[in-house]
């Protein structure tokens, strides 16, 4: 949603000159050899109340409420603006800088809107699937580095919301449905972007794991269940990765908003994890003045509806007291302080492109998974002769992307002219649903390094067309789209658009048929047993194509595995409960987007629960306890090589788990090499949790010991009475291997 405000905003702000705001003051605060807490302190002590409350909330809806849809002048101070997702006026008096804020999950958004460049990333998705904390601790410090060079110096972009529902729209911008994958993830992240001199931050916090209804949806899940899954992920990310900032969802939880919800926020990330930064809530996530502020939240964005004027009658009164508004401004001043927004100001350059290129291309490669590749068609012969057809997916024109406030605007212009909107949709409908293309085009890739073959396109929209060409090819290759977003879910997993019916007639014509998935999530794949290889691409970013060409012709051997389960159909899923149903149309589709903002949004909107079954037990741990096959278990990837485990190996007293791990292949390849563990049957359990990892490159014949830490709340249960962790007593099964459903490694270790 906040990639929509620069639409708002006059010509002239993408002209602002201010990117960092006033200079420092020479008070004691400026010293940076201070830590920041204690700068922190000391800067509170000097503001006045007008000051500090100025400092807990945005400047508005759509930048100044009184403009917001009349098309009045804004007030001045809003020319100072970088144009981005959010903005907190600085403080000249002290020296307190511009909070300028922008969207950054996969790459800065509206930049081009803003007439500036922006590296499309691959999504987060593909990002998890690389199971590679170094990279991604490099993957966001390139975008924090962009956004520095853009002038900001808070990122809004931090996902962490387990995949719970594979329809929800926006699990291209999370990590994944496995509390540690996710949540070390995650903590590499916020390092990445904050070693850039950028405020971090971690979202949507907690259990927003669905777009539809999710202004309203109050989610019922036993304490235990929301430790030991979505609130693990957090935890983890929380205390390895110390974002500067939370942002808090839209939804309910246990009867109360999130954003004003004690036990979330108070209880459980500032006084259970000790965390020292600012709360901040998302969009309009805001309901309230007291209970909110009382509760734990330290800013309202983007507007002033309830932290501005009401926040200090509220103080004046008594109502809130000012140590609480000081907690506030002092965790948002400790995190500016801490990532060295005070000492090294953002100065506007332009950005390493060529730097992104590599980045972008590396992150897609590795995220790239092979889901199946029988009799080896893959990779395909360089030097190949005669006819490869390349079908469908607009891979002559680039490649896809997510849409909603991850969009990264693509350079140059959708490389796909979007289809004229249906009659009858909404602002949010057309922006939402446009599918947007970033200019790599898999076809020139795959042409480039197909240099003997004729390599021939065909756009797919005539299925008989497409067989036909794919008839008489030596190899027939597939890209299938399924465009995803925020503020949308999908009905269901299957390829839009008759695609699965291309698919098939092309699978039926080539028996070398390869299919290229650009998914936001898993998909069904009713012609699976007819196709020879899957590749899921994701959503791969600006070097997309050559990423995937580099796949298919094996300049680079897939490394990625799946951070979530492919369910063969729907019915294999959780089935959440609703307990009311809202209404099917109504202000609530607008969300925060409604005009005269939250106040007006709530009108004609009815909460309802959400109860979610599984629990603890999402994704894989779900399919295991009711055991049910899924299409493709989570951490599942294939290679161009094979590797072999052996040795397995438990010390108790380190809690470590190691094995030797081979190469018996042939090519140089990186293994996923996966430690799964049962607790005791006390724990009643009746599936395998992740407890650790380690990615390793091997070269043919080359054999190595793995050794993997086991990750001590994987070893724990929550204690909902007692309200802490607890390891449980007994014997631990250990399970080691390529994916959750192939550990051909297996052992014990007591815990007494």
């Amino acid at each position: 949603m906040r990639w929509l405000y620069p639409l708002f905003l006059l010509s002239s702000l993408a002209m602002a000159q201010f990117p960092g705001g006033p200079p420092p003051s020479r008070g004691p605060w400026s010293n940076p050899k201070l830590p920041p807490e204690e700068r922190a302190r000391l800067l509170v002590q000097a503001m006045t109340l007008d000051e500090k409350i100025q400092m807990v909330h945005g400047v508005g809806w759509f930048f100044g409420a009184d403009m917001s849809l009349t098309g009045e002048a804004p007030p001045p101070i809003v020319y100072r603006s970088n144009g981005g997702g959010g903005f907190i006026p600085g403080i000249p008096r002290l020296g307190v800088p511009d909070l300028q804020m922008n969207d950054a999950m996969v790459g800065s958004g509206g930049g081009a809107r803003m007439g500036r460049y922006s590296t499309a990333m691959p999504s987060a998705l593909a990002l998890a699937s690389s199971w590679d904390l170094d990279l991604a601790r490099e993957y966001a410090a390139l975008i924090g580095k962009e956004l520095r060079d853009q002038g900001y110096n808070i990122t809004l972009g931090g996902g962490l919301n387990l995949t719970r529902e594979p329809r929800n729209g926006r699990n291209f911008e999370y990590l994944g449905e496995d509390p540690l994958l996710a949540g070390r993830m995650a903590a590499a992240y916020v390092q990445g972007k904050q070693s850039q001199g950028i405020v971090g931050i971690l979202k949507h916090y907690a259990l927003n794991n669905q777009e539809s209804g999710r202004y309203f949806a109050n989610v019922r899940m036993p304490r235990k269940g929301a430790r030991e899954s979505e609130l693990l992920a957090f935890e983890i990310a929380v205390k390895e990765g110390q974002p500067g900032s939370v942002m808090c969802s839209y939804n309910l939880y246990e009867g109360d908003y999130a954003c004003e919800n004690a036990y979330l926020l108070n209880d459980v990330l500032k006084k259970e994890w000790n965390w020292p930064g600012f709360v901040m809530s998302d969009w309009g996530a805001t309901h309230s003045t007291v209970k909110a502020a009382l509760n734990g939240l330290d800013m309202e964005m983007p507007g002033n509806t309830f932290f501005d004027g009401a926040l200090k009658a509220a103080v004046e009164k008594g109502e809130v007291p000012m140590a609480r508004l000081d907690g506030m401004v002092r965790r948002i001043l400790w995190a500016l302080f801490r990532a060295g927004v005070f000492d090294r100001r953002p100065q506007r350059q332009a950005p390493d492109i060529f730097r992104g290129f590599e980045v972008a291309q590396k992150a897609a490669e590795a995220g790239i998974v092979l889901l199946k590749n029988d009799r080896a068609v893959l990779p395909l012969d360089p030097q190949m002769k005669g006819t490869i057809a390349v079908i469908g997916g607009h891979a002559d024109k680039g490649v896809l992307s997510g849409g909603g406030s991850a969009q990264v605007d693509p350079a140059g212009g959708n490389a796909v002219p979007p289809a004229p909107p249906k009659p009858g949709s909404s602002l949010l409908d057309i922006i939402f649903g446009t599918p947007v293309y970033h200019r790599s085009q898999p076809l020139r890739a795959i042409q480039a390094l197909a240099s003997s073959a004729k390599v021939v396109f065909h756009d797919g929209k005539d299925i008989a067309g497409a067989a036909s060409l794919a008839k008489s090819a030596q190899a027939a290759i597939v890209f299938a789209a399924q465009h995803t977003s925020e503020g949308k879910d999908l009905a269901d997993l299957s390829l839009p658009d008759r695609q699965d019916d291309l698919i098939a007639a092309v699978a039926a014509a080539n028996p070398r048929t390869v299919v290229v998935l650009e998914t936001g999530t898993a998909v069904k794949m009713p012609w699976l047993a007819r196709v020879a290889a899957v590749v899921e691409a994701w959503y791969p970013g600006i070097r997309g194509g050559e990423a995937i060409a580099n796949v298919l012709f094996g300049r680079v051997n897939p490394s990625g595995k799946l951070a979530m389960t492919f369910p063969k159909s729907e019915d294999d899923l959780p089935q959440p409960r609703l307990v009311a149903q809202p209404p099917a149309r109504g202000p609530q589709d607008m969300g925060p987007m409604f005009p005269g903002g939250p106040a007006k949004m709530r009108v004609n909107t009815r909460q309802f629960d959400v109860e979610y079954p599984e629990g603890a037990r999402a994704g894989y741990k779900w399919f295991q306890s009711m055991k049910r096959e899924p299409l493709f278990p989570f951490g599942f990837g294939l290679s161009y090589t094979t590797f072999a485990y052996s040795g397995l190996r438990v010390d108790a007293a380190k809690r470590e788990v190691a094995f030797t791990l081979r190469n018996t292949g042939q090519r140089a390849g990186a293994e996923v090499a996966q430690v799964y563990v049962q607790l005791p049957a006390s724990a009643g359990e009746q599936f395998r949790r992740l407890a650790g990892w380690q990615k390793v490159t091997l070269k043919p014949g080359e054999s190595r010991t793995v050794a993997v830490a086991l990750h001590p709340l994987a070893l724990a249960v929550f204690d909902e009475k007692a309200g802490r962790w607890e390891t449980p007593r007994g014997t631990f099964r250990i399970f080691a291997g390529g994916c959750s459903a192939d550990t051909p490694l297996r052992g014990e270790m007591a815990i007494q």
